[in-house]
C-alpha cells in the first residue's frame, strides 16, 4: 500500500537520511548549548554593573554575536567552505555541516541566554554578592538555576531552527533529509520523496517541541 502511494521513495535510504538529520541536530544542539551559554554569560557578566563589567569586552563580544547571527545561514555555509575543508578535509557529509550549524546557531542562542539572564531579579544577584559569593558560585547557584526554564525554552527553539538549517545544508551535500529532498526529490521531480522528507522533518520538530515543553514545565516553579 505504502509502496503504491509513494513509488519513488527508497525507504532504507530515507531512514538513513533521517538518522543523519537527527545526528546533525543532536550534536550541533549540544555544542550550541555549551558555546551559546558561554557567550551569553560573557555578554551578561561583562555588561555595565555586573561582576566582570568591561565595556571593551562587552562591545567586542556583542559585535561578534550580532554579526554571526545576522548572516543568512545559506551564505554562512558558503563562507565557511574553506574553513570546513581545512578542518575536516571535506565539505560533504553530516560532519561537514557541523561547523556551519554551530557557528550559525551559537550566537543566536547566546543572545537568548543574555535575555534570560537579564530577566533574573537583580535583588537575588545582589544578595549573593553581598554575602561574598564567588563569581562561580553566583553563576552556578543563582544565574543558571534561576534562568533554567528560559534557557531550556531557548535551546528548544534553537534546536528546531537547527533542523531547518540541516535541510538547507543538504543543498551542498551535507546529507540528511535535506539532501534527499533536494537531490532525489526536487531535482528528479519526485514529489513523493520531497513530501515524505518534509513530513519526517516536521515529526522531528514536533518531538523536539514536545520534549522541550515538558522539561520547561517541570523546571518552572512559578
Amino acid at each position: 500500500m505504502i509502496e503504491t502511494l509513494f513509488p519513488n521513495v527508497d525507504w532504507p535510504k530515507m531512514w538513513d537520511a533521517t538518522l543523519e538529520t537527527i545526528y546533525m541536530t543532536a550534536v550541533s544542539t549540544i555544542l550550541t548549548f555549551i558555546i551559546g551559554l558561554a557567550l551569553g554569560l560573557l555578554l551578561f557578566l561583562s555588561s555595565p554593573g555586573q561582576l566582570w563589567a568591561n565595556q571593551a569586552l562587552h562591545t567586542v563580544s556583542s559585535a561578534v554575536v550580532n554579526i554571526f547571527r545576522s548572516i543568512p545561514f545559506i551564505i554562512l555555509i558558503i563562507l565557511l567552505i574553506p574553513f570546513t575543508k581545512f578542518l575536516l578535509g571535506t565539505i560533504r557529509g553530516p560532519e561537514a555541516a557541523l561547523p556551519a550549524l554551530i557557528i550559525g546557531a551559537a550566537p543566536f542562542y547566546g543572545r537568548m541566554v543574555l535575555i534570560a539572564l537579564q530577566e533574573i531579579d537583580k535583588g537575588v544577584i545582589e544578595a549573593a554578592r553581598s554575602m561574598g559569593a564567588k563569581t562561580s558560585t553566583i553563576v552556578f547557584k543563582v544565574l543558571l538555576p534561576e534562568s533554567m526554564p528560559a534557557l531550556v525554552s531557548g535551546i528548544t527553539v534553537t534546536s528546531i531552527a537547527l533542523v531547518g538549517y540541516t535541510a538547507m545544508a543538504g543543498i551542498i551535500g551535507a546529507g540528511g533529509l535535506g539532501t534527499l529532498a533536494y537531490l532525489e526529490g526536487f531535482q528528479r521531480s519526485r514529489e513523493d520523496v520531497t513530501l515524505i522528507a518534509t513530513i519526517l522533518i516536521l515529526i522531528i520538530v514536533f518531538i523536539i517541541q514536545i520534549f522541550g515543553d515538558i522539561i520547561v514545565r517541570k523546571l518552572d516553579k512559578r
